[in-house]
């Protein structure tokens, strides 16, 4: 599967990881320690919000880190207000 890169998906990464944080604490998931890999949070917060169809599932064959940081980056910058400098 072929990711389109997508403007400054570093950061729009890091910042759903935040968000996705945040959202993982306030259902009750569980909590992230500052020394968590950010695979697996990545994992985590994904396998979150596809339970409760926030976000569309990937593909079973296509189901890796480097996809599911890629469908982070989507998902944030889709919830992001459209004047926001990660957008920009």
């Amino acid at each position: 599967m072929s990711l389109k890169k997508i403007r400054n998906e570093a950061e729009l990464l890091k910042e759903a990881i935040r968000v996705g944080s945040r959202y993982f604490e306030a259902r009750g998931a569980g909590k992230f320690e500052a020394t968590d890999h950010i695979d697996l949070k990545t994992r985590a917060i994904y396998l979150l919000l596809v339970k409760d169809k926030v976000i569309q599932p990937l593909a079973a064959q296509h189901q890796d880190v480097q996809n599911m940081r890629h469908k982070l980056a989507i998902w944030i910058s889709k919830n992001l207000p459209q004047d926001h400098h990660l957008l920009q």
